[in-house]
């Protein structure tokens, strides 16, 4: 068993653990932009609503490097008026 030394390598040894396998980015990308939003409302409306997030986050969820919180994939649903399950249409597996 590896000994963890510090909590930025446990931080780290998490993150390689929890990469995604499948990105729903683009389908965030898509949404947003059909909603007319920009990463900045997004960001600050889901701020009103009580969830902490910046922009520089929606914008690497988008690019598949930053895990998505189901109360954050709600409230985007509910923003972008679309059910979640568009969010997961058409996805390829990472290679």
């Amino acid at each position: 068993m590896e000994y963890i030394h510090s909590k930025k390598d446990w931080v780290k040894r998490m993150a390689n653990r929890l990469k995604q396998d499948i990105c729903i980015g683009e389908n965030l990308k898509k949404y947003r932009k059909k909603a007319g939003m920009s990463q900045e409302h997004v960001a600050a409306k889901l701020q009103v609503q009580g969830i902490d997030i910046v922009r520089e986050i929606i914008s690497q969820m988008e690019l598949g490097k930053c895990n998505i919180r189901i109360s954050v994939l709600l409230a985007l649903a509910e923003m972008y008026r679309v059910p979640v399950a568009a969010f997961f249409a058409d996805l390829e597996r990472y290679e």
